[in-house]
């Protein structure tokens, strides 16, 4: 099934679509899902609670909504408020796991090499902290567009944000994994992976 057409056929015929949409949305949930977390079993439940949650909502709505619906910052905002809730609840960061293959992006073909492989699981894995560690704020909006691919409009809508704002909290959590990248290099990073970034002299001054 074809992303494009996925509103059609799940406002034509919801059962018989739902196992496609599923199959085709259920990777870039989890990734989604994964990123934000930093815990696969999580991540795992929170795509499942996606879903169910997204057939619930597809079920009561009429035809003609379907047919408008833009799938992907849907899906991804349905995962971004559970994420969001389920930190609420728990009143505490997600802890860093050991995150390998299954972070690899999609659109990125891994190198064919044995050492081309190791080096890629140790990068992905280092990235994965970085992201664990951005606040919230910057977090979502940097991984909505550098991971899962949204434009600005489409993650202003799955946030609910204006995409100007939106746009200047990517930028601001690149430049924090810029400064914080700098940082680990200097050798002036004193946090553990994934707790909030700060440097051995101050924390880091973020916009608020």
């Amino acid at each position: 099934m074809d992303e494009d057409e996925l509103p059609r056929r799940l406002a034509a015929d919801l059962e018989a679509a739902f196992p496609g949409f599923l199959e085709l949305e259920q990777g870039r949930v989890y990734s989604i899902a994964l990123r934000l977390t930093g815990q696969p079993a999580e991540a795992e439940d929170l795509a499942q609670d996606t879903f169910i949650r997204a057939y619930r909502a597809l079920s009561g709505w009429e035809p003609a909504r379907i047919r408008e619906l833009a799938v992907r910052p849907w899906l991804a905002s349905i995962v971004v408020n559970l994420v969001r809730n389920r930190a609420r609840a728990r009143a505490a960061r997600p802890a860093t796991v050991s995150l390998v293959d299954e972070l690899a992006h999609p659109r990125i073909a891994p190198a064919e090499t044995p050492h081309g492989r190791l080096e890629r699981r140790a990068s992905t894995e280092e990235w994965a902290a970085r992201l664990l560690a951005l606040p919230e704020r910057y977090r979502g909006p940097v991984v909505l567009r550098h991971v899962d691919g949204l434009s600005y409009d489409e993650i202003g809508l799955a946030l609910d944000r204006p995409a100007g704002t939106v746009k200047a909290q990517v930028h601001r959590g690149i430049g924090i994994l810029r400064t914080m990248l700098d940082a680990e290099q200097s050798g002036l990073l004193t946090q553990a992976p994934g707790q909030p970034f700060r440097t051995a002299a101050r924390p880091l001054e973020v916009a608020r």
